[in-house]
């Protein structure tokens, strides 16, 4: 399961009952995860689909912290008000939760980005503004070079 590696950009359409249909691109390297998801955000702006196994994986992680860790709390408050654990139908569908969609402004057309081990689902257009507030640097060069990137 370490090796499947969630990559690339794939246009996608959240319909008028909130169903994500993930990418046919995506859908072989999920297999492995098996059909249930955690779909969360640690910001409301974008939607964060985790395989069941990465989510549980990152709760394992939050355990070592004690419940009065100011970050873990803000973190869980986050995610737990956002999120919903899915299961993916026939179809290849996953119903985003409602206060979410609303939150990221997930609908109709929308961009599905692998980022290495769960998919980020943006609004098209917030993706693009994101892309130019935030400009890739030379400092963020540096510290890639620094990680052997």
């Amino acid at each position: 399961m370490g090796n499947v590696k969630l990559r690339g950009n794939c246009p996608a359409k959240v319909d008028e009952k909130g169903r994500l249909k993930i990418p046919a691109v995506f859908l072989d390297a999920l297999k492995e995860f098996g059909n249930q998801f955690y779909i969360t955000s640690p910001t409301g702006e974008t939607v964060r689909i985790y395989p069941m196994k990465v989510w549980g994986e990152i709760e394992d992680k939050l355990a070592k912290l004690p419940s009065t860790h100011p970050v873990k709390r803000k973190f869980l408050l986050r995610t737990s008000y956002f999120g919903q654990a899915v299961e993916m139908d026939g179809q290849g569908r996953v119903l985003l939760p409602a206060v979410l969609r609303e939150a990221a402004q997930a609908k109709g057309d929308v961009a599905v980005l692998g980022a290495l081990d769960y998919l980020e689902v943006i609004n098209n257009a917030r993706a693009l503004d994101q892309m130019k507030s935030e400009p890739y640097t030379d400092e963020d060069n540096k510290i890639l070079g620094d990680l052997g990137i």
